[in-house]
């Protein structure tokens, strides 16, 4: 099996590896339930990469695979990347792995290097979950051995459903999810993609700054419901971002298709739709 871009009617550029093939989960249980409690989710919160690939390829959507390793801040064992690689690799009509490394764990770049050799397509971060401010130059050697392998990277910006709702929201700091931290990194790197992962609120204008800025710096729409979208980020994706902007939902916190019911009642243009669906993330994965 090979990936078909053809096939497929859309790519999903984010979605969550939950379990894996020993039943072990991303999150421990109590951050499990609040954020399903926050997103008010139906499907199965906990997928497979068996699951992932059933579920998208009954919809003719490709979708990008990976979980968020947050060993070192969380107390929580990460799931593998290696096996979302593997697993993935039996599934590659449909999935595209991306991998994650505790940025706080020692010799992080080596880590980077052994998962390329893997097989890993791009690298997921997610800074208040992880617990690092990625401007800070001792992170630079893993975005060094990003750059050098040629893949792109998604950070999680914004708001988190992570910890929401909880006595001071299990410690996980909004503030290393601001965008213009990434900023630094984009300008620095100016030859390493960045995605800027949801909606950035409450730091939207900032990441729609960045996209138009910075030829390297892409925004996914996953996280939320594009009924709740702000303005701006609709009018900058109907208009000069239109190449820059990118479907992703969020599942199984959001499944694709709640995420593109809402989004159908945007008042998109007809030449903006295909590009935000598939085109644009066809450019950015290396597909087309």
């Amino acid at each position: 099996m090979t990936f078909d871009l053809n096939s497929l009617v859309a790519i999903d550029t984010h979605v969550h590896v939950e379990q894996d093939s020993q039943g072990c989960c991303s999150l421990d249980q109590e951050l499990l339930d609040a954020s399903a409690k926050y997103f008010k989710g139906d499907d199965n919160r906990t997928p497979t990469v068996a699951d992932l690939a059933e579920y998208y390829r009954e919809r003719r959507i490709g979708a990008v695979v990976f979980t968020v390793d947050a060993t070192t801040a969380m107390g929580h064992p990460a799931l593998s990347s290696e096996e979302i690689i593997d697993l993935s690799a039996t599934h590659d009509d449909i999935l595209i792995p991306f991998a994650s490394i505790d940025p706080l764990a020692e010799g992080a770049a080596d880590r980077v290097r052994s998962l390329v050799a893997h097989g890993a397509r791009g690298f997921k971060f997610h800074p208040s979950l992880q617990s690092f401010a990625p401007n800070d130059p001792r992170y630079y050697p893993i975005y060094e051995a990003i750059t050098e392998a040629g893949l792109p990277t998604v950070f999680h910006t914004g708001q988190t459903g992570i910890g929401a709702g909880l006595p001071g929201g299990r410690g996980i700091k909004l503030r290393y999810s601001d965008p213009m931290l990434l900023d630094d990194v984009a300008a620095d790197f100016p030859d390493l993609t960045l995605i800027l992962a949801h909606p950035s609120v409450p730091w939207q204008d900032a990441a729609i700054s960045m996209a138009t800025h910075k030829a390297n710096v892409y925004i996914d729409l996953s996280g939320w419901l594009p009924k709740y979208f702000p303005a701006q980020l609709v009018r900058a994706a109907n208009g000069p971002l239109r190449h820059k902007v990118l479907f992703g939902s969020d599942y199984p916190v959001i499944s694709p298709d709640r995420w593109m019911t809402s989004f159908s009642e945007l008042d998109m243009k007809p030449e903006v739709v295909p590009l935000i669906m598939k085109d644009n993330a066809a450019d950015v994965l290396g597909l087309s």
